[in-house]
């Protein structure tokens, strides 16, 4: 039975990757190109050292600044997020977990300053009962080790949590851990090739976090 439930941060809770993404596209298209979204959804939920500007000036055939592109795409990326809120239906699900008394943890590629901050300008913060990060481990997702220890850090097997996750590489990271998993794709995720998982949701104000689990316990059962 599901005792404890393990959410990803970037893209899940706060959509930074479709604010991210765009706002590269509007630094690409100033030099008269574009990022694709198959090859930056490479990057998503993972770390593995793309440069996007080295990669538009492979585009262009020419050289550019990159300090001055970062500080104009961080600005950018910064204003947008400071207006955005959390997805739908995501503090439903946080205070449904508390009510049903599951163990809830966050499991981030990112780094812990990153998703910190962040979760307490949502208001967030403080369902959590455990948070691992980029800081935790030493490979990020798709490996599995984040959502071990994150499990771990709850009490709980693996087989009694559940990710949610809106990219491919988490929810591989997620299965390989060994738990089920749940895909909440966002705007620059949702034509991702995804591994198997148990359930699919458009937004986690589609059904209720009770019902949810009620079919996932369900699940496991029958196999």
């Amino acid at each position: 039975m599901i005792k404890g439930i393990i959410f990803d941060f970037d893209g899940l809770i706060l959509d930074t990757e479709t604010h991210h993404y765009r706002v590269l596209q509007e630094i690409f298209a100033a030099y008269g190109s574009e990022l694709p979204i198959e090859r930056w959804q490479q990057e998503i939920g993972t770390q593995t050292g793309f440069s996007p500007f080295h990669y538009l000036e492979e585009l262009i055939e020419q050289e550019i600044e990159h300090k001055h592109l970062q500080q104009q795409l961080e600005e950018k990326f910064h204003v947008k997020l400071a207006e955005e809120k959390a997805r739908d239906g995501v503090e439903d699900y946080l205070k449904a977990a508390k009510e049903l008394g599951l163990k809830v943890a966050l499991a981030s590629s990112s780094d812990y300053a990153w998703v910190s901050k962040h979760l307490k300008n949502l208001g967030l913060f403080d369902y959590f009962d455990c948070i691992r990060t980029s800081d935790d481990v030493e490979i990020v997702k798709p490996d599995p080790a984040l959502y071990v220890k994150a499990a771990e850090c709850l009490g709980l097997e693996p087989e009694e949590c559940v990710a949610f996750e809106d990219s491919a590489n988490g929810s591989l990271a997620a299965k390989r851990a060994g738990m089920g998993c749940v895909i909440v794709p966002n705007e620059v995720t949702h034509t991702m090739d995804f591994c198997e998982v148990e359930h699919r949701l458009e937004s986690m104000a589609d059904m209720p976090l009770g019902e949810l689990i009620e079919r996932l316990n369900e699940l496991k059962v029958s196999k």
